[in-house]
């Protein structure tokens, strides 16, 4: 006799999609997207019918980012905070799978599956991207910790995967970096007198740059010769740094402070964190809200050019 095994999913055409889960703009509804370590794009929020799998309505964690307050006990009792430290975040993203037949539906959890588990099979995060209804949207870089153990009786024409989601950096970022780059330019309105600046519209002085993000976006410069020496100071934070190095026409430097391990390297690669004016130097990032900047370049000549990126960083999706 048939052997029973557990609750079957009713067909595709019986399931009840709640709006924020359709693939088509509408008055409250949201996207997501999981983009894996390879590059391949996940549809996660539908349309279901097409891809066999949604996303309901019990995401978690994707409110304001985790801090852990560090403090010193007082002899009058209480304690004070010596320092407040962001911390990684959890995600919780809960799947439904299903199929009209088992294999329909295991060929569709094992590809699913896979996206997630890449993370931890190749040691890079992937992308997790949630659009809103008025066309902005923020993503956010995390592994895939949990979720793909299986559940009793599931596994056979469905499944609900409930996904744990560890990101590195607890906040959301814009999908695209803000952009900001100067050139040398010769005759009409000379562009260094001595001032190099970010500003479209200014020539000399300091320049404002905006980040409109809630926390600090830290930012990607790439410097092009002819220079010797750059000097970046943020008036708002009072931090600065120099980069002294003979840099020829045509060739870059790349300071990254994206990571949480900051980077100067030269135009072979080479490692040039000896070449900032140490021990003053001060890899500063945009603070929320306006910054008053200044760069001045020595050296410069037809070719010079500085370019500024970085992503604003927010608390929540």
């Amino acid at each position: 006799m048939p052997l029973a095994v557990g609750a079957v999913t009713p067909p595709a055409d019986d399931l009840v999609v709640e709006p924020f889960l359709s693939a088509q703009p509408q008055v409250g509804s949201i996207g997501a997207t999981w983009t894996d370590p390879t590059g391949r794009v996940w549809e996660l929020t539908g349309p279901h019918e097409v891809h066999g799998w949604l996303t309901t309505q019990q995401v978690a964690g994707w409110g304001a980012a985790p801090r852990t307050f560090v403090t010193d006990p007082l002899a009058r009792g209480g304690v004070t905070v010596r320092h407040i430290r962001a911390e990684p975040r959890r995600i919780t993203w809960p799947l439904h799978v299903y199929g009209d037949t088992h294999q329909e539906f295991v060929g569709r959890y094992r590809s699913l599956m896979r996206a997630f588990m890449l993370t931890a099979q190749m040691g890079r995060p992937g992308v997790l991207r949630v659009s809103r209804p008025d066309g902005t949207a923020r993503e956010i870089e995390a592994f895939c910790e949990d979720g793909w153990s299986g559940a009793g009786g599931e596994n056979w024409v469905y499944a609900n995967p409930v996904l744990t989601l560890m990101c590195p950096d607890g906040f959301w970022r814009d999908t695209e970096p803000r952009a900001v780059r100067r050139e040398y330019q010769s005759g009409g309105s000379p562009f260094l007198s001595p001032y190099l600046t970010v500003s479209p519209g200014q020539v000399l002085g300091a320049t404002e740059v905006v980040n409109p993000g809630d926390v600090d976006g830290w930012p990607i410069w790439t410097i092009t010769g002819p220079s010797t020496l750059i000097t970046a100071a943020n008036h708002t934070t009072g931090q600065q740094f120099g980069l002294s190095y003979n840099l020829p026409a045509g060739e870059a430097i790349v300071v990254d402070t994206s990571t949480h391990r900051p980077t100067v390297r030269g135009p072979a690669g080479q490692n040039l964190v000896g070449a900032l004016n140490w021990p003053g130097a001060d890899l500063w990032s945009f603070t929320a809200g306006v910054n008053s900047v200044e760069f001045t370049v020595d050296g410069s000549g037809a070719g010079t050019s500085l370019e500024v990126l970085f992503f604003p960083r927010y608390e929540a999706a």
